[in-house]
């Protein structure tokens, strides 16, 4: 018994990291990826694992179906959330030299952004988990088919619904760290200087920005649409606060980003979605219960306002 539950720990170990990674996609959070990590761990305690030919179809199938289950329950949640919601950043210190752990490099999937995730909540929970398990972790029909209980010609259609609504708001391609490491910069340039005018060069004019308080902190209730209204939004921070932003340049969910910070607190992390070298998004992270991981990760205290 005790040799086999030592096995059983050392196979889910060596799947923790694909079975967070999944559930971090699925919801959007830290806290709540966590928590079907250690429900799929109860679940898989709970059986023989001997009797399970393929451990890891297993453990991801599991972990799926969980985050299924927890997006359905989320939606009425979201639809009463204080302003726009936002997925918690994943923060690193672009400067660091040491290795992240798994969970923050979330090596095993390609594409983490911020942009992408919050695309996703535009999707059905369905759709969501079809689109991300077949799309970052190579899924079959068959294997959707199984998780989602539908034929193999609904989860077609489920997922190129999905794949349609992904590819109508996202870019064609794919900016490159460069130009997002470039904006990054140039932007924080522009916020520590004070400087609107640098600040719209490096938008595109029909920009739009998300900020995410969740009720906890002041942020904009509603997107701002354009450029012009971005910058004097900015301005309109210092003005009403007293409160003059210095951003670092940190790694957002696997991008360059930043922190925005004041008198050595974290005031929010921003996030930037770029497309022919320019910001066409950005995404504010204020609401301190998303911020906390990110203050521990960069020894930061956060901004009480």
């Amino acid at each position: 018994m005790q040799a086999r539950q030592e096995n059983a720990e050392a196979i889910f170990a060596r799947h923790r990291t694909r079975i967070f990674a999944i559930a971090y996609r699925l919801t959007g959070t830290v806290s709540d990826a966590e928590d079907i990590v250690q429900d799929t761990w109860l679940r898989w305690n709970g059986i023989d694992a001997n009797k399970i030919i393929t451990p890891e179809a297993w453990l991801t199938t599991t972990a799926g179906r969980l985050g299924l289950d927890h997006l359905r329950r989320l939606k009425a949640r979201r639809e009463t959330y204080v302003g726009p919601w936002l997925p918690e950043p994943l923060v690193e210190n672009a400067s660091e030299s040491a290795e992240p752990t798994p969970e923050e490099r979330l090596e095993l999937a390609d594409d983490i952004s911020i942009a992408l995730l919050h695309m996703l909540e535009r999707l059905a929970p369905e759709e969501r988990t079809a689109f991300l398990l077949h799309e970052a972790f190579d899924y079959d029909y068959g294997e959707l088919a199984t998780l989602l209980n539908k034929s193999e010609a609904a989860c077609r259609q489920i997922l190129s619904r999905a794949r349609r609504r992904v590819h109508e708001a996202r870019p064609r391609f794919k900016a490159s760290s460069r130009d997002h490491e470039r904006l990054a910069q140039a932007f924080s340039t522009a916020l520590s200087n004070e400087d609107p005018s640098a600040l719209l060069t490096c938008l595109k004019p029909d920009a739009v920005l998300y900020s995410d308080g969740g009720g906890k902190a002041a942020a904009a209730l509603n997107p701002i649409y354009s450029a012009d209204r971005i910058a004097r939004f900015f301005a309109g921070i210092r003005k009403k606060y007293n409160l003059p932003l210095n951003g670092d340049i940190v790694d957002v969910n696997g991008e360059p980003g930043m922190v925005l910070l004041h008198d050595g607190h974290i005031h929010s992390v921003v996030s930037f979605d770029v497309e022919d070298g320019l910001v066409t998004a950005i995404y504010i992270m204020r609401n301190p219960d998303k911020l906390a991981r990110a203050g521990e990760a960069l020894g930061l205290p956060l901004l009480g306002i």
